[in-house]
Order: C-alpha cells, then structure tokens, then sequence
C-alpha cells in the first residue's frame, strides 16, 4: 500500500516544504490565495464531457478479487472503452470499482488504455467520511484519502471527489465541521505535494445546503489545490437550481444526474439549466454524467449524452 509508511498523523516535513513551495508559486501564477474565494478564471467558459463510472454501479464489481474480476460482466476496462466509444473526452473512476489490493502495474495499465483511447482521466471519487469522532477511524480516513491521492497522481487525474460526512449520533454540527475541516485540510497539505486537488461534493450531511457548504468553504485553509465538486441533482431544498448557482463559483469538478429533486421530491432535471448555472459562474473544466435513474444505463446512458454533449461543448 503506498501509505503504509506514512503515519496517519500526518507526512515528512519535506511533503510540508514541497506542498508551502507549490503554495507560494501558485499564488504567483495568479492562482486563488483564499478557500473562500472564487477560483478567477480567463476566458469564456470552456466545459469538457465525461461519465462517471459511478453510473455503472448496479453492474461493476466492488473491492474484487481476480475471481470476482473474472467473473464480472463489466469491468472498469469495459468502461474506458465504452466511454471511448460515446467519443467522450475523459472518464471518471470512482474508487470503489477497483480491487481490493490497488498496484501500481493496475493503475498505469488503466492509465495508458484511456490515454490510448484518445480520454482524460478527470478525476477519481472516493466515499470517505470526515466527520467521524473516533481517532482510529478518523485516522483510516486520513490514510484512505492520501492512498487515493497517490493513485490519482499515477493516474494522472487532477482532482479527486471527496465528500464531508454526517455527523455521529450524539453529535453537534458544529464539532463536526470542525473535525472535517482539520481533516481536509491535513489532506490538502499531501495533495499539494502530489499536484491533485481535493473536491468537496455537496453531498448531504453537513452539506445538505449551500449554506452549509460555504461554511466549510470558509474554514478551510487557503490552498489552490481545494474547491467544489458541483452535483447537480443533490440539493434537496425548496429550490435546488438557485442552491447550485450559489456553489457554481467554486466548482473545480462537476457531476450532473438526470434527476432533481426540490423539497426531496425527484423530478427530471432541466440539464440545460444545470449547465448553464455552471457557465454562468465562468466555470472551466469536466462536466460528467453520474446516472443514477432506473433505466439500464447501457441503454439510458447514450441517450443523455448526446443530450449534454450539445449543451457542454457549445
């Protein structure tokens, strides 16, 4: 395991000295000096298609062995090739249909069958939990997220999709973002050193809202290497298009589902207006379908990207 010799509490100060290094040149570049503010973009909003291989999760394996491999009707290969034959421009691969034991033989032949299929990898998700009280856990956590920010850089994905977490019954929110902050922010010193940015979901728990974002937004140490993973279809407020506009500024990754749901009552998402909040914010960057609906993906999936693909390139 590429972490297995670091502690949990933490990296070398060299780590510490490359990430301060990377910091300061960034912010020369004209990079974003504060978590709290806008990434500042040149140009005209310019948007990039990619799936999420998330949307194929009722049929890859999870965490498998060679057999279960073997025995698979779907594969993460399978989707890189499927997302070449969609002529995609990247692919996005969620942490949790790879196998059990990740080498890095594994990770660069996924690396050159995508680069060999003419995609990007834009970025890797993993289901992590920042919120949690237990040192041991919290530490699991702290390790599980510097592990995938290892194989994110061998990858060659910029960003990874991280979420916050729920708090612990018997809990307060309060303590809980706290601890979430802590965590993202010991993680964002290791992502520096490895050039892979952290993307925090609004993704329920202390994310429900906007508000509750822009909370955590706030607190966060300055860093270029932090921002959103803007998703569409997971604001469940009264008005969930004005909720997203209020996070797009700060979207460095972007997932859209076919569904939405105002006052937690699923409906068809008006995509067009998704991306468009996203265009509006000046936004730069992947937008990937993360299908979630009952239709089989293999015949839902095509049918919404050309949908999109008109709406995200034009």
């Amino acid at each position: 395991m590429f972490a297995s010799a670091r502690q949990a509490s933490g990296f070398s100060r060299r780590d510490f000295l490359q990430a301060s290094l990377a910091t300061a040149v960034l912010g020369a570049m004209g990079h974003r000096a504060s978590a709290a503010n806008p990434p500042q973009r040149p140009g005209t909003p310019f948007c990039k298609l990619s799936l999420a291989a998330y949307s194929f999760n009722r049929v890859l394996p999870k965490a498998w062995t060679a057999e279960e491999r073997d025995a698979a009707k779907f594969t993460l290969e399978g989707f890189i090739d499927f997302c070449a034959a969609q002529n995609l421009d990247a692919c996005e691969l969620t942490a949790y249909y790879f196998p059990k034991e990740i080498t890095t033989d594994y990770l660069l032949s996924l690396k050159e069958r995508a680069f060999r299929l003419g995609l990007d990898i834009s970025g890797t998700a993993i289901g992590n939990n920042f919120c949690v009280a237990d040192p041991a856990e919290r530490a699991k956590q702290l390790e599980m997220t510097r592990n995938w920010i290892d194989y994110s850089a061998i990858l060659g994905a910029p960003a990874i999709r991280i979420f916050a977490g729920t708090v612990p019954k018997g809990d307060t929110e309060d303590a809980a973002r706290e601890r979430c902050v802590s965590a993202i922010n010991e993680s964002l010193q290791y992502a520096a050193t490895k050039g892979v940015c952290l993307a925090l979901e609004n993704h329920g728990g202390i994310t429900a809202a906007p508000e509750q974002m822009l909370k955590i937004i706030e607190a966060v140490e300055p860093s270029p290497w932090f921002g959103v993973n803007f998703d569409g279809g997971n604001f469940r407020t009264a008005d969930p298009y004005a909720d997203l506009a209020k996070i797009a500024p700060y979207a460095i990754n972007a997932q859209v589902k076919v569904e939405i749901a105002p006052n937690n009552q699923k409906e068809e998402a008006d995509l067009a207006r998704v991306v468009q909040i996203l265009k509006d914010a000046g936004y730069r960057g992947y937008i990937a379908l993360e299908y979630e609906a009952a239709e089989d993906p293999f015949t839902a999936v095509p049918k919404y990207l050309e949908e999109l693909r008109p709406l995200v390139r034009g």
